[in-house]
């Protein structure tokens, strides 16, 4: 099986019915986050969102969501997933990317009228690549918000510093800075459960062992690194997802270091749907560890770097 010969076509009802936490997380909850006492911030966190959305907002009333800003691997996706849960009404959860394929998928007076019908809309690495993702968010966090829709975020990034490095982001600061309005800021610090125990130094296999470790398991794809990244750039990363349907393990031949951004930031969201379908994965070549070179690694994307290379070695284990 090779990931390069999956083109999976994505309708919008599809895009829509996949907007709940993702495998990792769909038996996320309050009960089972274990806060690390060394940092305060995540046992209230926990507080907080428990406490949040009890209060129904009355009609007309603005009611501030949850805008989780923290580090990678501090859990909050786990909250988020375990805020969906608690939650009572209609209510969706998925990541930034697959809000933004839907909205691109039906168009924005259409995405409006199917996502004011729920009562909370959860966004998974809510950020701002770019002036048009900006300006969209902007009129559809502020228009559902006056239809009383109410969200709730996790970012690498406090609003103030969304898109920062990105874009000329100074040109868009009341957008930027009204999206913010919308959500009570909650900070999750500390340190990347996922490197508690490791170093994150990604072994590599030679080409023989990788095949080995491929050959004895089910449902492993295999890929030449370079056809895979030249494939991935052929869909829209809302596709990803359904690229790996069916995938338990995934082995990758000839890994060689990102060069270009473009190609770079695409991997990173194969990583995360990877991730977050819980797929192992190996590779030869170059240390996963070591695609991303030192001018990406300290530029405008690295937290979204960081996380992949946090992923990969999760994934590794």
């Amino acid at each position: 099986m090779r990931l390069v010969d999956r083109s999976p076509v994505v309708t919008a009802a599809e895009i829509l019915s996949e907007l709940v936490p993702p495998r990792e997380f769909e038996n996320a909850s309050f009960e089972n986050y274990v806060p690390d006492p060394s940092h305060p911030s995540q046992a209230a966190a926990v507080e907080a969102l428990r406490s949040g959305f009890r209060v129904k907002p009355r009609k007309g009333e603005v009611s501030p969501g949850f805008y989780l800003d923290g580090g990678f691997g501090v859990g909050k996706t786990h909250l988020l997933a375990a805020l969906y849960r608690e939650f009572k009404g209609k209510k969706l959860f998925g990541s930034f990317l697959a809000y933004t394929a839907l909205i691109g998928a039906v168009g924005f007076a259409e995405a409006m009228l199917l996502l004011k019908k729920y009562d909370l809309l959860a966004i998974d690495e809510f950020e701002l690549d770019d002036p048009g993702n900006t300006m969209l968010f902007s009129r559809l966090i502020n228009d559902l918000g006056a239809k009383g829709v109410r969200f709730a975020a996790t970012s690498n990034t406090p609003p103030d510093a969304l898109g920062a490095g990105r874009f000329a982001a100074d040109d868009f600061q009341r957008e930027i800075l009204g999206i913010g309005a919308h959500f009570q800021i909650v900070t999750v610090d500390g340190e990347d459960y996922r490197h508690r125990h490791s170093d994150g130094e990604i072994p590599v296999l030679s080409d023989d062992a990788l095949h080995q470790w491929q050959s004895g398991r089910d449902n492993c794809s295999t890929d030449d690194f370079g056809a895979l990244v030249e494939h991935l750039a052929t869909l829209h990363p809302s596709k990803f997802h359904k690229m790996l349907e069916g995938v338990s393990c995934v082995a990758i031949a000839g890994v060689k270091p990102f060069s270009d951004q473009a190609p770079a930031l695409r991997f990173v969201a194969f990583v995360d749907r990877a991730y977050e379908n819980q797929i192992s994965m190996r590779a030869s070549g170059v240390s996963l560890s070591k695609i991303f070179p030192d001018v990406m690694l300290h530029g405008a994307y690295q937290k979204k770097y960081r996380r992949a290379l946090s992923r990969l070695a999760s994934m590794n284990e």
